[in-house]
């Protein structure tokens, strides 16, 4: 009897914890439904097909031909309402990545984690997705291509939806957009407009949540509002500082890359100044910040902004730049940290600059992978800082033959003009730049005749030589 008894309790708190599932489900908003889209036709928006590169238009009217829904997606739309000339196109579709792979001879399918399609016409690439939905927990064949780790961060991401839960796996509303090739129409999902309209950066979800699923996303956040000069609306900027440190857990090379994307577009100054605020760059260069609150901190960080501002002017007008030149600056207050230790402990100046590149760069690939064909540029800009006060008979004649004077002499003139070094040297090698050879004879002749130009040669002393009597 009190077995029967205990197995009706049990039925009856097994039936009402399931009624209480489904009232909760039923009276709770969901996080993520499918939102009804606001379709803005063609004459109600500024956004042109002269705006699209001819290959964006090939792909998006190859799969309309082929029977598929195709629409070009993201910043490009973003770039082109706000008077930008867009840079990448990217398209999204309800085709699979191998019905994309077939439709397109010039194409194949990258990435692991999300997979998609890269489709060439020349030297133009341009990306096509697949339209993305939210894997359920009781749906196994969905799962097996969506997976999570316990943090929260997506390690795999291939599950196909509808372009509404697609929509809903956007990062923020100002990409959220979605131009319909097939009637020229807008489909607004998340309010994206009016949050354009208004410059605001704005996560799509639950900032806790979506910044877990990917930690990128406060770095792009950082870089939207630098690049557009929006304001990132206040529930997603609140977490920011408090997650920032999720950043760790982002492969080192996926972040050397959002790095050149923060400091090579065009938008350095603001970015740095963003990731400041939001508390992102110690996570980036953990050693650099530690240097910027130093004592000689305010002067690294002049040196840090004054390059750059230049970085900035070079793109501006369409001169080339190298991720060695910025990785440089940002490494050097931890070099110049080191470097005085080592010196102070009796190494010679040379191996000691040598002794602190090594250290400072196995301590940075683990935050930011530095690739060997830039950082061996960087090691060699470094090194030529000690070599470009020696000047002496043909020195520097020979120093202007290296490949990468220019790129030490730009980085001396930075260290001048943020007070690190004297000002003088930089201006003697603007001047010997500029000479004939005459007058870059006279300039080394004057060097003698002060005393200056470097280490001057020591005649070696001769020993008496032994007489014959010892």
């Amino acid at each position: 009897m009190p077995f029967k008894f205990l197995e009706h309790i049990v039925h009856w708190l097994r039936s009402f914890c399931q009624d209480l599932t489904g009232w909760i489900s039923k009276s709770s908003p969901k996080e993520e439904e499918p939102p009804e889209p606001r379709i803005i036709p063609r004459d109600q928006h500024p956004i042109s097909r002269k705006q699209m590169s001819r290959a964006a238009l090939d792909v998006l009217y190859g799969l309309h031909k082929g029977g598929f829904e195709a629409y070009l997606v993201g910043g490009c739309l973003r770039d082109i309402l706000c008077g930008r000339e867009p840079k990448d196109f990217d398209v999204s579709t309800n085709a699979t990545p191998e019905q994309v792979n077939r439709l397109f001879k010039r194409s194949r399918i990258i990435g692991r984690r999300f997979q998609i399609v890269h489709v060439r016409f020349g030297r133009e690439v341009i990306e096509v997705s697949t339209f993305r939905a939210k894997a359920s927990d009781d749906n196994q064949d969905q799962n097996k291509h969506h997976a999570h780790e316990e943090t929260g961060l997506v390690l795999r991401d291939n599950t196909w939806g509808s372009i509404e839960e697609d929509a809903l796996r956007r990062d923020f509303t100002i990409n959220a957009l979605y131009y319909n090739i097939a009637d020229f129409s807008v489909h607004d999902f998340a309010g994206s407009m009016d949050d354009i309209d208004d410059e605001v950066i704005r996560l799509i979800g639950k900032p806790e949540k979506r910044f877990r699923e990917d930690p990128v996303r406060m770095l792009r956040a950082a870089r939207f509002a630098a690049k557009l000069g929006f304001h990132i609306e206040e529930s997603t900027a609140h977490r920011i500082p408090d997650m920032a440190e999720l950043l760790l857990q982002v492969p080192a090379a996926r972040l050397f890359d959002e790095v050149l994307k923060l400091f090579l577009s065009g938008h350095a100054r603001a970015s740095y100044e963003q990731l400041q605020e939001l508390g992102l760059f110690r996570f980036l260069f953990p050693e650099t910040q530690q240097a910027l609150e130093g004592d000689q901190g305010e002067t690294w960080e002049a040196m840090l902004l004054a390059a750059m501002d230049n970085t900035d002017r070079r793109l501006l007008m369409d001169k080339p730049v190298t991720p060695a030149f910025i990785y440089a600056v940002l490494l050097w207050p931890v070099i110049q940290q080191r470097f005085a230790g080592y010196l102070s402990s009796g190494l010679p100046p040379a191996q000691a600059l040598h002794k602190s590149a090594t250290r400072a760069l196995n301590q940075q690939i683990k935050h930011t992978a530095i690739p060997r064909r830039f950082s061996t540029v960087m090691r060699e800009m470094w090194e030529l800082q000690l070599r470009l006060d020696k000047r002496a008979g043909r020195r520097a004649d020979a120093m202007m033959e290296h490949p990468r004077f220019r790129a030490a002499y730009d980085f001396l003139l930075l260290r001048e003009q943020c007070g690190e070094i004297k000002a003088g040297l930089g201006d003697w090698w603007t001047r010997y730049q500029e000479e004939e050879e005459s007058g870059r004879r006279d300039m080394i002749s004057d060097l003698g005749n002060q005393g200056g130009g470097g280490n001057k040669r020591r005649r070696r002393r001769r020993r008496p030589k032994p007489s014959a009597d010892s």
